[in-house]
């Protein structure tokens, strides 16, 4: 789970990050009586990237461009997202960028700090070779020699390297102790009279552990309107750009089944994983949320275990006949009562195959 920038910082503070002064608000009108050292910069809090590049973050020099800015970026969608809150802090005085974080490297499963001097920007789009990289064995922890070799490849003197000792520390508590995925600032700010201070904050959580994190409240504003109404029903649903609704059951087979589509030159239209059902009321329900996303046709590919092949069977012609789907259906399904499944979807008029390659064959051939 993602924090926004505005939770990421209030954690950041907690473990004695620096990080400029600021308040949140969720209307224009908050502004009025605050206590503000112009310029400021307005910030749309928003879980999306690139805020700055689509507009969403802007600077005021008094209160009525502040109020105006911010009734413009409250009516506004930044990438489709509705802006709820505004992050107003102090206007930093940058003298360089620079980029820090601490993240799971899975192929070792243990943490690792990245640091670069090419701040500012996606550490996607920077060259390995400006990246500094250090792993840390979880037995062991943070050790300050760390900071040391990062400080080193950031070409920080001896002033910042001290304050960048502390922050790296803090860094890592907070990661171990939030159980985070990955804490990140992008960019970590030197200002014109010689401090470190972080200019963002990136957060990402592990979702199952927010039980043990009652000071964090979750949010969903990242989701599409459609992707959560999936949520609120119990399913697992993200929106793609392409043409083909998908019904898979098991996130691995539903990638695999992405995969096969785009192999083939088709572009799913979504990811519904059914997980472990044995309901056809489960797998009917799932169709009204892949109609909604107008799809040209849609494939459906279940591999039966705990998911029976007739049960799904059956909850696919429920939902064919109930909401009179008449855009191209095609099934692949295969396991426990397979046979048994495809006679009855055959007997229905719906295109049943026992494996997935030749499924994906037939949607590619009904899409044209």
């Amino acid at each position: 789970m993602n924090l926004f920038e505005f939770q990421g910082k209030e954690l950041f503070r907690k473990f004695g990050i620096p990080v400029p002064d600021g308040f949140v608000i969720s209307n224009d009108g908050e502004l009025d009586g605050r206590q503000m050292q112009w310029p400021v910069a307005i910030k749309s809090q928003v879980l999306v990237g690139g805020r700055g590049k689509a507009g969403g973050i802007k600077f005021a020099d008094n209160l009525d461009s502040a109020k105006a800015i911010a009734k413009e970026l409250f009516a506004a969608r930044l990438k489709g997202l509705k802006v709820n809150n505004l992050l107003v802090e102090g206007k930093l005085s940058i003298e360089k960028e620079l980029y820090v974080s601490i993240a799971i490297d899975t192929s070792r499963k243990q943490p690792i700090i990245m640091v670069s001097q090419k701040g500012g920007v996606d550490i996607e789009s920077v060259s390995d070779s400006d990246i500094f990289m250090q792993q840390i064995d979880p037995f062991v922890g943070f050790s300050p020699y760390m900071a040391t070799a990062a400080s080193k490849a950031l070409g920080l003197n001896a002033d910042l390297s001290k304050q960048f000792s502390k922050m790296l520390s803090g860094l890592y508590r907070l990661f171990k102790q939030y159980d985070a995925e990955l804490v990140e600032i992008n960019p970590l700010v030197i200002t014109n009279d010689g401090k470190l201070v972080a200019a963002d904050s990136k957060v990402s959580m592990d979702q199952d552990s927010l039980f043990r994190h009652p000071d964090i409240k979750g949010s969903y504003d990242d989701l599409t309107e459609l992707e959560n109404e999936a949520r609120l029903k119990g399913y697992s649903f993200v929106e793609l750009d392409g043409t083909i609704g998908v019904v898979a059951n098991g996130a691995g087979l539903t990638m695999a089944t992405l995969d096969t589509l785009l192999l083939h030159g088709l572009k799913p239209r979504n990811f519904l994983d059914l997980g472990g059902t044995d309901n056809s009321d489960i797998v009917k329900d799932a169709f009204p949320l892949i109609l909604k996303a107008n799809p040209k046709s849609i494939f459906v590919n279940i591999f039966g275990g705990v998911t029976k092949c007739d049960t799904v069977a059956q909850g696919i012609v429920a939902a064919k006949n109930e909401f009179k789907i008449s855009i191209p259906l095609v099934v692949r399904l295969s396991g426990v009562h397979e046979e048994e499944g495809r006679k009855i979807l055959e007997q229905n008029g719906i295109h049943a195959f026992p494996n997935m390659t030749d499924g994906v064959k037939k949607v590619a051939e009904l899409s044209k």
